[in-house]
């Protein structure tokens, strides 16, 4: 059975830094490309991040490019977000998600992820 298990949310302050983990178990980690994404309350699920099976390849949204930067541990089957220079606009749960990918891929629509965590609370106050 597949698990993804976030952690790192907190209530931070403007302008501070954050990590995010995404722990994965019942699959084959490095053979799925992984993502995150946020939902604030009253909004539709947003993409976040993505990376490929090898991490050789990344995506981020534009409204945190230069902020925040992913990565992974294949050894470690862990997944990670950080988060730098917070602002109150990413206050949001965040989710990883999971998909059995070829070597280079990685996806950007929440509707092409197969498995999801249930998410991490990360309120940012100004």
């Amino acid at each position: 059975q597949v698990q993804l298990v976030e952690s790192g949310g907190t209530l931070m302050q403007a302008g501070g830094s954050l990590r995010l983990s995404c722990a994965a178990s019942g699959l084959t980690f490095s053979s799925y490309a992984m993502g995150w994404f946020r939902q604030a309350p009253g909004k539709e699920r947003e993409f976040a991040a993505a990376i490929s099976r090898s991490g050789g390849t990344r995506s981020l949204a534009d409204s945190v490019k230069g902020r925040f930067t992913i990565s992974r541990d294949n050894a470690k089957n862990t997944l990670y977000l950080q988060m730098n220079s917070l602002k109150p606009e990413d206050t949001a749960v965040y989710y990883c998600a999971a998909v059995l990918a070829s070597a280079r891929q990685l996806f950007t629509a929440a509707s092409q992820y197969a498995y999801w965590g249930q998410g991490t609370q990360v309120t940012v106050s100004s």
